[in-house]
Protein backbone atom coordinates (compact mmCIF):
# COMPACT_ATOMS: atom_id res chain seq x y z
CA UNK A 1 0.00 0.00 0.00
CA UNK A 2 1.33 3.31 -0.88
CA UNK A 3 1.03 7.02 1.04
CA UNK A 4 -0.96 8.11 -2.23
CA UNK A 5 -3.49 5.56 -2.14
CA UNK A 6 -4.45 6.80 1.82
CA UNK A 7 -4.42 10.53 0.78
CA UNK A 8 -7.40 9.58 -2.16
CA UNK A 9 -9.21 7.89 0.33
CA UNK A 10 -8.71 11.16 2.79
CA UNK A 11 -9.85 13.09 -0.27
CA UNK A 12 -12.40 11.02 -1.01
CA UNK A 13 -14.14 11.44 2.45
CA UNK A 14 -13.48 15.18 1.91
CA UNK A 15 -15.25 15.61 -1.33
CA UNK A 16 -18.02 12.49 -0.51
CA UNK A 17 -17.88 12.37 -4.58
CA UNK A 18 -15.16 10.67 -6.35
CA UNK A 19 -14.81 12.70 -9.28
CA UNK A 20 -14.56 15.66 -7.18
CA UNK A 21 -12.06 13.85 -4.91
CA UNK A 22 -9.97 12.99 -8.21
CA UNK A 23 -9.52 16.72 -8.78
CA UNK A 24 -8.60 17.51 -5.42
CA UNK A 25 -6.03 14.28 -5.97
CA UNK A 26 -5.15 15.87 -9.77
CA UNK A 27 -5.44 12.60 -10.90
CA UNK A 28 -8.36 10.61 -13.24
CA UNK A 29 -11.56 9.40 -11.58
CA UNK A 30 -10.24 6.02 -12.50
CA UNK A 31 -6.87 6.17 -11.25
CA UNK A 32 -8.56 7.05 -7.97
CA UNK A 33 -10.98 4.43 -7.75
CA UNK A 34 -8.66 1.86 -8.70
CA UNK A 35 -6.30 2.54 -6.13
CA UNK A 36 -9.33 2.64 -3.42
CA UNK A 37 -10.03 -0.43 -5.18
CA UNK A 38 -6.74 -2.11 -4.73
CA UNK A 39 -6.77 -0.92 -0.75
CA UNK A 40 -10.08 -3.07 -0.27
CA UNK A 41 -8.28 -5.70 -2.07
CA UNK A 42 -4.97 -6.20 0.20
CA UNK A 43 -7.89 -5.68 3.33
CA UNK A 44 -10.37 -8.30 1.85
CA UNK A 45 -12.85 -5.08 3.27
CA UNK A 46 -15.31 -3.54 1.68
CA UNK A 47 -14.32 0.01 2.59
CA UNK A 48 -17.15 2.19 0.16
CA UNK A 49 -20.49 1.55 -0.39
CA UNK A 50 -21.40 2.02 -4.19
CA UNK A 51 -24.70 2.43 -6.15
CA UNK A 52 -24.68 4.85 -9.25
CA UNK A 53 -22.64 7.33 -7.11
CA UNK A 54 -20.60 7.40 -3.79
CA UNK A 55 -22.86 6.54 -0.78
CA UNK A 56 -20.38 6.78 1.93
CA UNK A 57 -17.77 4.46 3.74
CA UNK A 58 -18.89 1.16 5.09
CA UNK A 59 -17.83 0.70 9.12
CA UNK A 60 -15.09 -1.35 8.31
CA UNK A 61 -14.08 1.72 5.91
CA UNK A 62 -14.40 4.23 8.57
CA UNK A 63 -11.63 2.48 10.66
CA UNK A 64 -9.52 2.33 7.78
CA UNK A 65 -10.25 6.06 7.22
CA UNK A 66 -9.33 6.91 10.80
CA UNK A 67 -5.63 5.22 10.35
CA UNK A 68 -5.25 6.79 6.51
CA UNK A 69 -5.69 10.19 8.17
CA UNK A 70 -3.14 9.44 11.37
CA UNK A 71 -0.18 7.89 8.61
CA UNK A 72 -0.73 11.24 6.61
CA UNK A 73 -0.36 13.68 9.85
CA UNK A 74 2.49 11.32 11.13
CA UNK A 75 4.06 11.21 7.28
CA UNK A 76 3.75 15.22 7.53
CA UNK A 77 5.17 15.31 10.93
CA UNK A 78 7.87 13.15 9.42
CA UNK A 79 8.66 15.84 7.13
CA UNK A 80 8.14 18.44 9.34
CA UNK A 81 10.85 16.90 11.60
CA UNK A 82 13.36 16.48 8.68
CA UNK A 83 13.13 20.58 7.49
CA UNK A 84 13.43 21.27 11.45
CA UNK A 85 16.40 19.20 11.45
CA UNK A 86 17.91 21.51 8.84
CA UNK A 87 16.87 24.38 10.87
CA UNK A 88 13.96 24.85 8.72
CA UNK A 89 10.10 25.41 9.76
CA UNK A 90 8.42 24.59 6.55
CA UNK A 91 4.79 23.25 5.47
CA UNK A 92 0.87 24.30 5.34
CA UNK A 93 -0.48 25.31 9.34
CA UNK A 94 -4.35 24.96 8.69
CA UNK A 95 -6.27 27.15 11.39
CA UNK A 96 -9.97 27.12 12.16
CA UNK A 97 -11.58 29.79 13.69
CA UNK A 98 -15.53 30.85 14.83
CA UNK A 99 -16.46 33.91 13.06
CA UNK A 100 -16.06 35.88 16.00
CA UNK A 101 -12.68 35.42 16.50
CA UNK A 102 -11.22 35.03 12.58
CA UNK A 103 -10.47 38.99 13.32
CA UNK A 104 -7.42 37.88 15.88
CA UNK A 105 -6.20 35.83 13.15
CA UNK A 106 -4.19 38.27 11.27
CA UNK A 107 -2.23 38.95 14.40
CA UNK A 108 -1.01 35.46 15.24
CA UNK A 109 -0.11 34.73 11.84
CA UNK A 110 1.75 37.64 11.36
CA UNK A 111 4.43 36.41 13.78
CA UNK A 112 4.41 33.50 11.85
CA UNK A 113 4.77 34.99 8.71
CA UNK A 114 7.89 37.10 9.96
CA UNK A 115 9.75 34.51 11.55
CA UNK A 116 9.20 31.52 9.08
CA UNK A 117 9.16 32.27 5.83
CA UNK A 118 8.39 28.35 4.60
CA UNK A 119 5.35 28.36 6.53
CA UNK A 120 1.93 28.84 5.06
CA UNK A 121 -1.58 29.10 6.22
CA UNK A 122 -4.87 28.14 5.64
CA UNK A 123 -7.80 30.24 7.78
CA UNK A 124 -10.76 28.58 7.69
CA UNK A 125 -14.23 30.09 9.40
CA UNK A 126 -15.87 27.36 11.41
CA UNK A 127 -18.30 26.72 13.70
CA UNK A 128 -17.36 25.36 17.07
CA UNK A 129 -18.39 21.89 16.30
CA UNK A 130 -17.21 21.79 12.50
CA UNK A 131 -13.40 22.91 14.24
CA UNK A 132 -13.95 20.14 16.76
CA UNK A 133 -14.56 17.48 14.25
CA UNK A 134 -11.93 18.52 11.45
CA UNK A 135 -9.63 18.42 14.81
CA UNK A 136 -10.64 15.17 15.49
CA UNK A 137 -9.93 14.07 11.97
CA UNK A 138 -6.72 15.77 11.45
CA UNK A 139 -8.10 17.52 8.64
CA UNK A 140 -7.11 20.70 11.09
CA UNK A 141 -4.22 21.46 12.73
CA UNK A 142 -5.62 24.43 15.65
CA UNK A 143 -8.75 26.08 16.51
CA UNK A 144 -9.37 29.30 18.21
CA UNK A 145 -12.57 29.24 19.61
CA UNK A 146 -14.04 29.98 23.35
CA UNK A 147 -12.56 27.66 26.17
CA UNK A 148 -15.95 27.11 28.37
CA UNK A 149 -16.65 24.32 26.39
CA UNK A 150 -17.70 20.99 28.10
CA UNK A 151 -16.63 19.24 24.79
CA UNK A 152 -12.85 20.42 25.09
CA UNK A 153 -12.03 18.33 27.61
CA UNK A 154 -10.58 15.40 24.75
CA UNK A 155 -8.57 18.23 23.53
CA UNK A 156 -5.16 20.21 24.67
CA UNK A 157 -6.09 23.98 25.20
CA UNK A 158 -4.13 27.25 25.62
CA UNK A 159 -5.84 30.41 27.08
CA UNK A 160 -4.79 33.45 24.76
CA UNK A 161 -7.04 36.45 26.10
CA UNK A 162 -10.32 37.39 28.03
CA UNK A 163 -12.88 39.19 25.89
CA UNK A 164 -15.28 41.68 27.43
CA UNK A 165 -18.85 42.64 25.67
CA UNK A 166 -19.75 46.18 24.46
CA UNK A 167 -22.66 47.45 22.75
CA UNK A 168 -21.61 49.51 19.72
CA UNK A 169 -23.55 52.01 17.73
CA UNK A 170 -23.37 54.29 14.87
CA UNK A 171 -21.72 57.21 16.54
CA UNK A 172 -21.72 58.61 20.12
CA UNK A 173 -24.40 60.62 19.38
CA UNK A 174 -26.71 58.10 19.37
CA UNK A 175 -26.31 56.63 23.04
CA UNK A 176 -26.56 60.57 24.31
CA UNK A 177 -23.08 60.68 25.51
CA UNK A 178 -23.64 57.65 27.65
CA UNK A 179 -19.98 55.44 28.85
CA UNK A 180 -21.39 52.19 29.81
CA UNK A 181 -25.42 50.57 29.41
CA UNK A 182 -26.61 47.79 31.64
CA UNK A 183 -27.53 44.52 29.46
CA UNK A 184 -31.47 45.90 30.64
CA UNK A 185 -31.12 48.49 29.05
CA UNK A 186 -28.94 47.18 25.67
CA UNK A 187 -31.87 44.46 25.35
CA UNK A 188 -34.73 47.38 24.94
CA UNK A 189 -32.85 48.77 21.64
CA UNK A 190 -33.07 47.95 18.11
CA UNK A 191 -30.14 45.10 17.92
CA UNK A 192 -29.03 43.39 15.05
CA UNK A 193 -26.88 39.87 16.74
CA UNK A 194 -25.66 37.07 15.67
CA UNK A 195 -27.86 33.85 15.60
CA UNK A 196 -28.83 32.38 18.02
CA UNK A 197 -26.99 28.92 17.21
CA UNK A 198 -23.32 30.80 17.47
CA UNK A 199 -21.50 30.95 20.90
CA UNK A 200 -21.31 34.45 20.93
CA UNK A 201 -24.88 34.59 20.64
CA UNK A 202 -25.34 32.16 23.55
CA UNK A 203 -23.19 34.01 25.96
CA UNK A 204 -25.27 37.00 25.20
CA UNK A 205 -28.58 35.24 25.54
CA UNK A 206 -27.41 34.14 29.30
CA UNK A 207 -26.00 37.51 29.81
CA UNK A 208 -29.24 38.77 29.47
CA UNK A 209 -31.07 36.25 31.24
CA UNK A 210 -29.17 36.66 34.16
CA UNK A 211 -30.45 40.48 34.05
CA UNK A 212 -33.88 38.90 33.45
CA UNK A 213 -34.54 40.08 30.45
CA UNK A 214 -34.03 38.56 26.39
CA UNK A 215 -33.37 40.36 23.35
CA UNK A 216 -35.93 40.21 20.28
CA UNK A 217 -33.42 41.43 17.76
CA UNK A 218 -34.52 43.28 14.39
CA UNK A 219 -31.63 41.20 12.21
CA UNK A 220 -29.89 38.23 12.63
CA UNK A 221 -27.05 37.33 10.65
CA UNK A 222 -24.44 34.82 10.89
CA UNK A 223 -21.33 37.28 9.12
CA UNK A 224 -19.54 40.03 11.29
CA UNK A 225 -19.11 41.89 8.19
CA UNK A 226 -23.22 41.73 7.56
CA UNK A 227 -23.73 43.02 11.12
CA UNK A 228 -21.11 45.83 10.88
CA UNK A 229 -23.12 47.39 7.78
CA UNK A 230 -26.26 47.04 9.56
CA UNK A 231 -25.34 49.39 12.76
CA UNK A 232 -22.97 51.41 10.32
CA UNK A 233 -25.73 52.15 7.85
CA UNK A 234 -29.16 50.89 8.93
CA UNK A 235 -28.78 52.46 12.68
CA UNK A 236 -28.98 49.14 14.76
CA UNK A 237 -27.12 48.42 17.18
CA UNK A 238 -24.84 45.41 18.42
CA UNK A 239 -23.40 43.37 21.40
CA UNK A 240 -20.30 41.84 20.24
CA UNK A 241 -17.09 40.66 21.57
CA UNK A 242 -14.07 43.54 22.34
CA UNK A 243 -12.23 41.67 19.98
CA UNK A 244 -13.98 42.43 16.69
CA UNK A 245 -12.53 46.46 17.39
CA UNK A 246 -9.48 45.33 16.32
CA UNK A 247 -11.03 45.88 12.49
CA UNK A 248 -10.63 49.56 11.48
CA UNK A 249 -13.44 49.63 10.30
CA UNK A 250 -14.95 48.80 13.40
CA UNK A 251 -12.44 50.69 15.39
CA UNK A 252 -12.65 54.23 13.35
CA UNK A 253 -16.93 54.43 12.47
CA UNK A 254 -18.35 52.99 15.41
CA UNK A 255 -18.83 53.95 19.09
CA UNK A 256 -18.34 51.11 21.64
CA UNK A 257 -19.49 51.29 25.06
CA UNK A 258 -19.01 48.19 27.60
CA UNK A 259 -21.87 46.38 29.29
CA UNK A 260 -22.41 46.24 32.93
CA UNK A 261 -22.12 43.48 34.66
CA UNK A 262 -19.21 43.11 32.56
CA UNK A 263 -19.18 39.68 30.78
CA UNK A 264 -16.05 37.78 30.50
CA UNK A 265 -15.60 34.90 28.46
CA UNK A 266 -11.61 33.16 27.58
CA UNK A 267 -10.58 32.41 24.08
CA UNK A 268 -7.81 30.37 23.04
CA UNK A 269 -6.26 27.49 20.77
CA UNK A 270 -7.41 24.14 20.88
CA UNK A 271 -5.21 21.16 19.44
CA UNK A 272 -5.78 17.43 19.72
CA UNK A 273 -3.75 15.89 22.05
CA UNK A 274 -1.11 14.61 19.40
CA UNK A 275 2.92 13.40 21.02
CA UNK A 276 5.59 14.07 19.50
CA UNK A 277 3.89 17.42 18.21
CA UNK A 278 4.93 17.69 14.57
CA UNK A 279 7.96 20.96 14.68
CA UNK A 280 5.05 23.02 12.45
CA UNK A 281 2.73 22.98 15.15
CA UNK A 282 5.31 23.68 17.97
CA UNK A 283 6.89 26.38 16.43
CA UNK A 284 3.41 28.11 15.39
CA UNK A 285 2.17 27.95 19.04
CA UNK A 286 5.43 29.33 20.52
CA UNK A 287 4.91 32.52 17.67
CA UNK A 288 1.04 33.08 18.72
CA UNK A 289 1.72 32.98 22.64
CA UNK A 290 4.63 35.69 22.09
CA UNK A 291 1.80 37.84 21.19
CA UNK A 292 0.21 39.79 23.83
CA UNK A 293 -3.60 39.81 22.98
CA UNK A 294 -4.87 40.96 25.74
CA UNK A 295 -2.50 43.95 26.31
CA UNK A 296 -3.66 44.64 22.72
CA UNK A 297 -7.22 43.99 22.62
CA UNK A 298 -8.34 46.40 26.19
CA UNK A 299 -6.19 48.82 24.63
CA UNK A 300 -9.30 49.15 22.25
CA UNK A 301 -11.81 49.57 25.08
CA UNK A 302 -13.68 53.01 25.30
CA UNK A 303 -11.28 54.88 28.75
Amino acid sequence: MFIRQLSYLVALSQAQHFRRAAELCNVSQPTLSGAIRSIEEEFGLPIVRRGRRFEGFTPEGERVLAWARQVLADCEGLRQEASASRREVTGCLRIGAIPTALPLVPLLTDACLREFPGMRHEVYTLSATQALRQLSELDLDIGLSYLDDPRLREFETIPLFRERYVLIARDESALSGRTSLSWHEAAKLPLCLLTSNMQCRQGIDAALARAGTSASPRVETDSLMALYAHVRCAGLFSIVPHSVLCLAEMRDELHAVPLQPALHREIGLILRERLPRPPLLDAAIAAFRSVDLQTRLDALLPA
